[in-house]
C-alpha cells in the first residue's frame, strides 16, 4: 500500500503502467510495476481496502516476507497474463488482479487447515469472476476509478492464485488420503 501510495504521490504512471506499445519496445518492467500504480486515488483506495480485508481474513497464514513473495509472483503472473491473453488491453493499472490471486490462495489455505469459511470464500470469488465474465464490468466502479475494470485480469489473477496454491492443494489431498 505504501509503495502504491508513493507511486501515486509522485505520479509515476507514465513510467510504470502497463503500456503494451512500450512493453513491445522493451520496457518489460511494466509487466510487474503496472500492478502497483492506479488510475486515480479512488482506485488506490479501493485496492487498499481489498488489501486490508484480505489481511484480516488470512494474516495468520502468512508472514510478511512470504506475502511479499506471493504478491511479486502474482504481479508477474498477472502482467504476463494480461500481455499474452488480453491483446485488447493497451493500458492497465491496479492491484485488483493480484488481489484476486491472493484471495484464492488464502481460501485454499483456509481449506487446507480445515476452516469451513475457505470453501465459501473460494466459491464466492469464482462466482464473482463468473458474474463479471457473463455480465461485464461494473459501470459504477469504472466511473469511480475513471478506467475500465479489467475483468479478464481478475480471472488471470485468480488462476495465478491456484497456481500459487498448488503445493497447498497437494498437501491437502495427501492429508485426505492418509
Amino acid at each position: 500500500m505504501a509503495l502504491s501510495a508513493l507511486f501515486a504521490a509522485f505520479n509515476l504512471n507514465d513510467i510504470l503502467e502497463f503500456n503494451r506499445q512500450l512493453i513491445d519496445q522493451g520496457q518489460v518492467w511494466r509487466l510487474i510495476t503496472s500492478q502497483y500504480v492506479h488510475a486515480n486515488w479512488a482506485h488506490l483506495a479501493l485496492n487498499c481496502a481489498g488489501i486490508i480485508l484480505i489481511w484480516a481474513l488470512h494474516a495468520e497464514h502468512t508472514k510478511p516476507t512470504q506475502y511479499a513473495l506471493h504478491t511479486l509472483f502474482l504481479a508477474t503472473w498477472c502482467g504476463i497474463g494480461v500481455y499474452f491473453f488480453c491483446p485488447d488491453i493497451h493500458i492497465y493499472t491496479g492491484l485488483s488482479a493480484l488481489l484476486h490471486g491472493v484471495i484464492v490462495w488464502g481460501a485454499i489455505k483456509d481449506i487446507e487447515v480445515g476452516m469451513k469459511s475457505g470453501g465459501l470464500l473460494f466459491i464466492g470469488i469464482w462466482l464473482k469472476i463468473a458474474y463479471e465474465q457473463f455480465h461485464g464490468p461494473s459501470a459504477e466502479v469504472s466511473k469511480l476509478i475513471a478506467s475500465r475494470v479489467a475483468i479478464d485480469a481478475h480471472l488471470i489473477g485468480a488462476i495465478g492464485g491456484i497456481v500459487l496454491a498448488t503445493p497447498l492443494l497437494i498437501n491437502y489431498i495427501k492429508k485426505r488420503q492418509a
